[in-house]
């Protein structure tokens, strides 16, 4: 699953673990333990090599865009599958600007809003990198982290999620984040 679209930096497989963070982040604690986000990702990156050849990215951001919109779509299946609802595509599309939405979040996490296209796809690099070094936390801390970081919960609602103290969270929270600087610092 190496396939390369132009270039070096657009291996698909460099994407799985931005791809899984963005799945994540959209699934309901309820949903997550119904639907395998790996699958879901895995699936993604199957469709995105086959139609490849077809694939008018030209950029990192617009090749990370496409597989946005593809997990988009796969993972309204996988939810429309578990829920044995009816097709609605206002859901369908609301999942893809929630995906769109987690997208700017990563992004904006790593930098501000800048206009110019090569600052962009830099920005869509970093995301990548940021998901890469995410995945490699224990659980406990990137659970932590996303929490913090990504949904914006207070430390107190993290501690009630994860059964722990304050201090633990916060303890937690440290080492994610110091882990994660480092981490960062070795893919750069």
């Amino acid at each position: 699953m190496s396939r390369q679209l132009s270039g070096p930096g657009q291996d698909l497989e460099g994407y799985r673990d931005y791809l899984r963070l963005l799945a994540q982040l959209q699934l309901a604690q309820a949903l997550q333990a119904k639907i395998d986000v790996s699958g879901v990702v895995q699936q993604t990156l199957l469709e995105a090599h086959q139609k490849m050849p077809n694939c008018a990215a030209s950029g990192s951001d617009q090749l990370a865009a496409w597989l946005r919109q593809i997990l988009a779509h796969n993972l309204a299946d996988e939810i429309r599958r578990v829920k044995a609802e009816k097709r609605d595509v206002r859901r369908e599309r609301s999942l893809n600007a929630a995906l769109q939405q987690s997208s700017d979040r990563v992004e904006s996490w790593l930098t501000a809003q800048q206009s110019s296209p090569s600052l962009a796809a830099r920005r869509q690099e970093q995301a990548v990198r940021l998901s890469a070094a995410l995945a490699k936390l224990p659980p406990a801390q990137q659970e932590a982290v996303v929490l913090r970081h990504f949904h914006g919960w207070p430390l107190a609602q993290i501690a009630h999620h994860l059964g722990r103290s304050h201090a633990a969270v916060a303890g937690l929270l440290k080492r994610g984040l110091q882990q994660l600087r480092e981490l960062l610092a070795d893919l750069e």
